[in-house]
C-alpha cells in the first residue's frame, strides 16, 4: 500500500504487527528521562537570574513564605507580574518550603517537569498513534531542542514547563475520553484544563488543539454520520463537526474566561504595549516575520537570546518573503491532506502560537524562545511522521526492531535522526552554559542582537554592582540612546548619578522615570530613590513623601519611613513602621532600630525582647548597632 493510500489512523487489532509490551515503554520513557536529566544536569549549578527571578521569588515574600493558607489564597487573589496564574506562584512557594532560597532546588523542580513532559509526550504519542518509533523522535527533538533551554534554565519560566504538564495531561484525559465519553472523563479535561489555564494562560488555545486532534489521529472528525469511516478507528467514534463544536463549548468557556483575566492583569501591570511604536500594523508585520523566524530557529538553532529587541520597522521584503512561505505551506498541507498529520502538525503550529506571537504587544520583546515550547510540537511531528513516509516505513517502524524488515532507507533515517538529536542536544549544552551567570547571559545576548537596549541596561546594571561604574556607565548610556523614553534606562542612568553625588542630575531622572513608567516595581525604586536624596538633604517632608509613595507601590521602604517617624519623635509609628520591614526580611539592623523605637515609646520589655532576637541574627552585634546608630544620625 502506498504512503498515500494509508488509511488515516493507526492500526489496532490482530493485523498490527508489533504490540510493544509494557516493559519495552517503560524502558524507553527511562532513556529519555535519563537524556532530559543528564543534558540539564549543569543548570542545579546555576544561580538565581536578575531577570524576574527577583520578582518571583527573590523579593517575593509571599512566596518565600512558603506553603501556607495565607499564600495560596494571595495565590489566586494576586495579578503580580501581570499575570494570574495561581499554580506558578504556589509551584514557587512550594520550592521555597523545600529548598528555602537554595537555586539548586528551584532548578531541579524545573528540570524534572522537563523531563516528565518529555516522557509524558512520548506516552501520549504512542497512545493515540500506535507509532512508538516516530513517538520517540518527537519527544526526543521535544527533549533536546535548544529553543527549549530557557523554559527550563530560567526559573521565572517555571510557568511554561506548569502548564505544558496539564496541556499534556489534559490531551491525555481527552483521548481517554473520546475513547468512552461520559460525564466524569469530561470533567477530568475540564478539571486538568483549568490547572493548565492556572498555570500560564497560553494554555487558551487548548480547545482548537483538541479540535485537531480529533482530526488526527483520532479520527472523530467526520462532516456527518453518514460519512466513510476509515478502517481501524482505534475505538474512537466519528462525529459531526458541530457536535465537535459543541462538545468544546464548557472548554471555550474556560478560555474566555482566563483571556478576559489576564487582559485586565497585564493592563493593570503595566505589560500591554499601547506604544505608537507598536501601531497595529507593525504589530502585524511582525508577526508574520516571527512565524517564519521560529521555524528557521527549529531546523538552525543559532544565535538564541533571552531577549530578542523589539523593532522599529520590519523590512518590507522580509514580510513578503514570510507570508509567501506561510501560504506556501499552508496550500501544501491542504493539497497533501491524506497525511492527515500534516495538516494537524501545521495548524497546531500556526494556532498554538497565536497567544504569544504579538498582535497584541505584551512587553518589548519580538520574539522569545519559550514561546515556541508548546507549538513546535506540531512541526515536529510533520517532520518526523514525513520523514518516516518518504522512507516508506510502515506504521510501526521504526518501533520493531528486529521484528520488521529494516530497508536501507529505514536504517539511514535513523542514523539521521540519532546525529539530529546528537547535534542539537550539543547546541542546547552550549546555550545553556550562557545561563550560568547574568552577565555571560546578558553580554551573549547583546553580541547577538545588538542594538538591544534591553540587554545594555542590563549589563551596565551588573557591571554598576560589581562596581565597574566606568564601563557600567557606557552600557547605561547606549541604553538611553537607543531608545530615549525607555523608563528603566532613566532609572539606571538615576542611580548612577545618585552613586556619584550628582543629586540634581540623579532627581530629574527619577522624575523621568515617574513620567515614563506604568510598572509598579520601577515607580516604587524612583520614589525611593527621591526619598533617599530628600533624606539626606535632611527635607523630610519631601523625603517621607516619596517613601511613603515607594511602600503603597510595593511595600518593600518601611525601614525609611521607621527612621522618618522616629526623628519626628512618633514611636509609635516607627516602631510599626520597622515591624512591618522585620516581617518581610528580618536583619538584626532591624531589629535593633525597632529597639530603640520601643525603648524611646516605654515599651521596656518589648525592646528587651528585640534586643534578645537581633543577637539571634547578627554576627556581629557591634557592627550591627554602629549601623544603626548612623541611620539615626542622618
Amino acid at each position: 500500500m502506498s504512503a498515500s493510500a494509508k488509511p488515516v489512523l493507526a492500526r489496532e487489532g490482530p493485523t498490527e504487527k508489533l504490540r510493544l509490551q509494557p516493559k519495552i515503554m517503560v524502558v524507553l520513557s527511562l532513556l529519555l528521562a535519563a537524556i532530559t536529566l543528564a543534558l540539564y544536569n549543569g543548570a542545579a549549578s546555576h544561580g538565581f537570574s536578575n531577570y524576574d527571578d527577583d520578582r518571583y521569588i527573590l523579593t517575593n515574600a509571599h512566596v518565600q513564605a512558603g506553603l501556607r493558607w495565607s499564600t495560596i489564597t494571595w495565590a489566586f487573589t494576586s495579578l503580580e507580574e501581570a499575570n494570574w496564574h495561581p499554580l506558578t506562584w504556589i509551584s514557587h512557594a512550594l520550592d521555597c518550603q523545600l529548598f528555602q532560597l537554595n537555586p539548586r532546588g528551584h532548578h531541579y523542580t524545573s528540570l524534572f517537569l522537563h523531563a516528565a513532559n518529555v516522557v509524558l509526550l512520548f506516552l501520549l504519542l504512542w497512545r493515540v498513534t500506535r507509532s512508538a518509533g516516530r513517538s520517540l523522535m518527537v519527544a526526543a527533538l521535544f527533549a533536546v531542542h535548544p529553543l527549549n533551554v530557557e523554559s527550563v534554565a530560567w526559573v521565572a519560566e517555571r510557568k511554561n514547563v506548569l502548564a505544558m504538564l496539564f496541556f499534556l495531561l489534559t490531551l491525555a484525559s481527552y483521548a481517554w475520553y473520546a475513547r468512552k465519553p461520559g460525564v466524569v472523563r469530561y470533567l477530568a479535561v475540564a478539571v486538568l484544563f483549568a490547572m493548565a489555564l492556572m498555570s500560564k494562560p497560553m494554555a487558551i488555545t487548548l480547545p482548537f488543539a483538541l479540535l485537531l486532534l480529533d482530526y488526527w489521529p483520532l479520527g472523530r472528525m467526520y462532516p456527518s454520520p453518514a460519512s466513510p469511516v476509515p478502517s481501524g478507528t482505534s475505538g474512537y467514534l466519528p462525529l459531526p463537526m458541530r457536535r465537535l463544536w459543541l462538545e468544546k463549548v464548557p472548554l471555550f468557556v474556560l478560555s474566555a474566561g482566563s483571556a478576559i483575566i489576564t487582559m485586565a492583569a497585564q493592563r493593570a501591570g503595566g505589560a500591554v504595549s499601547f506604544d505608537a511604536a507598536q501601531a497595529p500594523l507593525l504589530r502585524l508585520e511582525n508577526a508574520i516575520v516571527c512565524y517564519s523566524l521560529y521555524i528557521a530557529k527549529a531546523f538552525w538553532p543559532a544565535r538564541l537570546a533571552v531577549l530578542y529587541p523589539y523593532p522599529h520597522a520590519v523590512q518590507s521584503w522580509k514580510v513578503l518573503a514570510s507570508g509567501l512561505f506561510l501560504v506556501t505551506v499552508t496550500a501544501l498541507v491542504i493539497k497533501y491532506r491524506e497525511h492527515r498529520y500534516l495538516p494537524a502538525g501545521w495548524f497546531w503550529y500556526l494556532g498554538t502560537m497565536v497567544p504569544m506571537i504579538g498582535l497584541l504587544q505584551v512587553g518589548n520583546q519580538a520574539m522569545a524562545d519559550r514561546y515556541a515550547y508548546l507549538p513546535l510540537l506540531g512541526i515536529f511531528v510533520m517532520v518526523v511522521w514525513g520523514a518516516a513516509d518518504l522512507v516508506g516505513a510502515e506504521d510501526g517502524a521504526p518501533d520493531a526492531v528486529g521484528l520488521q524488515r529494516w530497508s536501507p532507507k529505514l536504517v539511514g533515517m535513523v542514523v539521521v535522526g540519532a546525529v539530529t538529536v546528537l547535534v542539537l542536544a550539543a547546541t542546547a549544552r552550549v546555550q545553556l552554559s550562557y545561563w550560568d551567570g547574568d552577565l555571560k547571559l546578558w553580554t551573549h545576548t547583546l553580541s547577538v542582537t545588538s542594538p538591544n537596549f534591553v540587554a545594555e541596561n542590563a549589563v551596565g546594571a551588573i557591571l554598576a554592582q560589581q562596581g565597574r561604574y566606568e564601563e557600567a556607565i557606557g552600557h547605561l548610556r547606549i541604553a538611553s540612546a537607543l531608545e530615549p523614553d525607555d523608563a528603566v534606562s532613566q532609572l539606571n542612568l538615576g542611580v548612577y548619578a545618585q552613586q556619584h553625588g550628582d543629586l540634581k542630575q540623579a532627581i530629574a531622572r527619577y522624575q523621568a522615570v515617574l513620567q515614563l513608567a506604568t510598572d509598579r516595581r520601577i515607580r516604587g525604586t524612583a520614589y525611593a530613590g527621591l526619598g533617599q536624596i530628600y533624606f539626606s538633604q535632611r527635607d523630610y517632608a519631601r523625603a517621607r513623601h516619596n517613601f511613603e509613595s515607594a511602600a503603597k507601590l510595593d511595600k518593600a521602604y518601611p525601614i525609611q519611613l521607621g527612621l522618618l517617624a522616629q526623628k519626628a519623635g512618633d514611636w509609635n509609628a516607627a516602631a510599626q513602621y520597622y515591624a512591618s520591614a522585620l516581617a518581610a526580611e528580618p536583619s538584626d539592623v532591624g531589629f535593633l532600630l525597632l529597639e530603640q523605637a520601643l525603648r524611646n515609646g516605654g515599651r521596656e520589655k518589648d525592646a528587651e525582647r528585640a534586643h534578645e532576637v537581633a543577637q539571634l541574627h547578627s554576627r556581629d552585634l557591634q557592627k550591627a548597632q554602629k549601623t544603626a546608630d548612623d541611620l539615626l544620625q542622618q
